[in-house]
């Protein structure tokens, strides 16, 4: 789940370094895109490694179909890790899509700014495309947070197995999403299908 979230980040960053760019990117070099994995490996890696170390722990989650942070345990060590992961693992990822999205966003409104008709609509499709990754986003990942908070910070059993199913399958589907909107929202990948 974690390496989903950091890899959206990273690639609606990469994303947004290349169409705001006004050199013609390289296709040939592989650099950025290796470092983007390794990073994004390697941040993920700090993440999922602590609660094999001892600061909290994973075990069953919903109806121990999956493996997740102990999300029910009250104690300071636990209470503090899902802190820490929601704050370096689903905050600020998500600040980095909206920044770069933003950014991108910005950017196309330069260039259509300009006295062209096409430009409008481009804006228009990269707008919507732009929105609806953020929401598919938000619509994975929030429902997840919440109960995982929830879990932690309720009441002992306010969240039964039965009801964090939903919200976990959602999540951990979240890596889908992306590549099927930029397919079929894409004007130059779709003319090719």
């Amino acid at each position: 789940g974690i390496i989903s979230l950091i890899s959206l980040a990273v690639l609606s960053y990469e994303r947004c370094c290349t169409m705001t760019r006004t050199a013609e990117p390289d296709t040939t070099n592989y650099r950025k895109a290796w470092t983007g994995i390794i990073l994004s490996w390697t941040y993920s890696l700090l993440w999922t490694v602590p609660p094999l170390l001892g600061w909290s722990s994973y075990g069953p989650e919903g109806a121990g179909i999956t493996c997740s942070v102990n999300w029910h345990s009250k104690d300071a060590n636990n209470t503090s890790y899902i802190i820490c992961l929601f704050i370096f693992c689903l905050v600020i990822p998500f600040a980095i899509i909206v920044y770069s999205y933003g950014k991108l966003l910005c950017a196309v409104r330069q260039v259509s700014s300009m006295p062209r008709g096409p430009g409008r609509g481009r804006e228009q499709r990269v707008l919507l495309m732009v929105m609806v990754m953020v929401l598919c986003f938000l619509l994975c990942w929030l429902p997840y947070a919440a109960v995982a908070l929830l879990a932690t910070f309720g009441q002992p059993g306010l969240i039964t197995p039965a009801a964090s199913i939903i919200p976990a399958i959602l999540a951990k589907s979240s890596t889908v999403y992306n590549p099927i909107i930029y397919v079929f929202m894409n004007k130059q990948v779709s003319e090719m299908l």
